[in-house]
């Protein structure tokens, strides 16, 4: 072996120039190979337990990166048994044994062409790869001791006892027995190969195993997908970076509620996609009018029959074609979406299915960042507490959204009181900064809270001139505090549109934000 050359993985039938004999189950070519070679100088995970396997059974080499290759190739193929050295026969049952599982095929589906995702679903099955292998040890100690049983004659009569019947071989050692003494396997520097079959429970513990290797990476998949982290990103990210990011994102403070922040998420891209085009306001039914762009489609049918096409000609000459009619907010303009989360004590209850006031609020407002960004809009959030407890993060639009800061955003808690002030003052200097920047009006702010506290009437007299000035809006959200959103609260005389939220399992309670902001 060469000065450098790692021995283990490598020194595996994935390089074997021999055109009779491949220690390698799965046929590679040169790109496999360097996609298995790099995924595992990245993984650290993958490379532990290759040493583990070596150290306590001396045949991982090949073995992992038939695991990889078989999950991340568009379409593995399995070299033939006879191609297979007689010494990896074993090795090739295992990889046969999972190719074969009914379950292997929607793993693939997730993993085929994204090499982290194959070495995650191989570190899912170490587990069962360790069982695996060990009963296949026991079935080839077994063996060895049964061909010793039966002495140089092969037969075993001649070693048994005066007065003693020879004990019956089980069918395994048998078979392995015979095997062991074929041509094809008949050398000294070989070791017994039991065959796979007669290792026991190999095709139900590959079953197994395939199974809980999807489940992981699904599971990761979804996790992703529910903290906004899109495909493209995680292609872009190096293996460690997004071993460290799915790590985070498992032990975050949310990380139980990530379900929830996906659902919310979820609902605002639905609510966004039932906007009428090009409409302003909300839709609320249909009217007449000559304005084509809100024709309604059974309307524009007429056009696809020759002899109707004139009646749509004068009805829409009298203006009397049948429209979409909207009404309500006007659209908002390029002022940035501010949320501002309530982040005191009072935050941690919990409320129906167990979930905070936080979670709700927080994820409410992961899906008005995800509002903002379809929008091309600037977005903000801030956290607040107690008047002297406040934090900002700013995700301005035009630049990628770090998942960090969002998972920074959304981990923060600052615990205290409630003061109003303070986060409003913030959101109404951001605005007014950014119109003096850039003449933005008609920006969002949307105050997530479940306490009610005072404002001076000097600092009422300011945000009202600000409001008037600035032409933004202001929506409220009693969690689970319907007290605050009473008529004559203060949350109601701050905001232009206030609602209370009781049940934290449902994300529709604000469904209608989406359709407005």
């Amino acid at each position: 072996m060469g000065e450098g050359q790692r021995p283990g993985l490598f020194a595996s039938g994935l390089f074997s120039s021999g055109p009779e004999r491949h220690t390698g189950a799965v046929i590679a070519d040169r790109f496999d190979r360097i996609a298995w070679r790099d995924t595992y100088e990245q993984s650290a995970g993958l490379r532990e337990l290759a040493g583990e396997l070596n150290e306590r059974y001396g045949r991982a080499d090949g073995l992992l990166a038939d695991m990889f290759l078989a999950a991340y190739k568009a379409n593995p193929r399995l070299r033939e048994r006879a191609e297979t050295d007689p010494s990896r026969l074993v090795e090739h049952q295992v990889i046969a044994s999972l190719m074969e599982s009914p379950e292997f095929a929607a793993l693939r589906r997730l993993t085929a062409g994204d090499p982290y995702a194959a070495a995650m679903a191989v570190l899912a099955q170490a587990a069962a790869l360790r069982r695996t292998l060990e009963r296949s040890r026991e079935a080839q100690e077994q063996a060895e001791r049964a061909r010793q049983a039966q002495g140089p004659a092969g037969e075993g009569g001649e070693n048994v006892e005066a007065g003693t019947a020879p004990s019956p071989m089980p069918p395994a050692a048998q078979h392995t027995a015979q095997e062991a003494r074929s041509p094809a396997t008949a050398n000294p520097h070989i070791p017994d190969i039991p065959d796979a079959a007669d290792i026991p429970g190999m095709r139900a513990a590959a079953r197994h195993a395939v199974a809980q290797a999807a489940e992981t990476v699904r599971d990761e998949a979804a996790l992703m997908r529910a903290w906004g982290v899109a495909p493209g990103e995680l292609e872009r990210m190096t293996f460690d970076r997004r071993a460290r990011l799915a790590e985070r994102l498992r032990t975050s403070r949310l990380a139980r509620w990530a379900e929830l922040i996906g659902r919310f998420r979820q609902m605002a891209d639905g609510e966004r996609a039932r906007k009428v085009e090009n409409a302003t306001g909300e839709l609320v039914g249909v009217t007449l009018g000559d304005d084509l762009s809100r024709v309604i489609p059974s309307e524009l049918a007429n056009l696809g029959l020759p002899e109707l096409r004139a009646v749509f000609a004068a009805r829409y000459a009298a203006g009397e074609l049948m429209l979409y009619d909207t009404q309500g907010e006007q659209a908002a303009g390029q002022g940035a979406v501010i949320a501002c989360v309530d982040t005191s004590h009072s935050m941690y209850e919990a409320g129906p299915g167990g979930v905070p006031r936080e979670a709700w609020a927080k994820a409410c407002a992961l899906a008005l960042l995800d509002q903002a960004r379809s929008a091309g809009r600037d977005f903000v959030g801030i956290l607040f507490s107690a008047a002297e407890k406040i934090q900002i993060f700013r995700f301005p639009n035009g630049r990628p959204v770090c998942i960090a800061q969002v998972l920074d955003f959304a981990e923060t808690f600052l615990g205290g009181g409630t003061s109003y002030q303070a986060p409003l003052t913030a959101a109404r200097e951001l605005l007014e900064a950014e119109f003096d920047d850039a003449a933005r009006k008609r920006g969002d702010i949307v105050m997530l809270t479940d306490d009610e506290c005072g404002v001076t009437e000097e600092w009422l007299r300011g945000w009202n001139e600000a409001k008037r000035r600035l032409g933004f809006r202001v929506f409220g959200v009693a969690v689970g505090a319907p007290g605050a959103a009473q008529a004559d609260s203060v949350l109601d005389a701050l905001c232009d549109n206030l609602r209370s939220v009781e049940d934290f399992t449902d994300v529709h309670a604000a469904a209608d934000l989406f359709r407005v902001i």
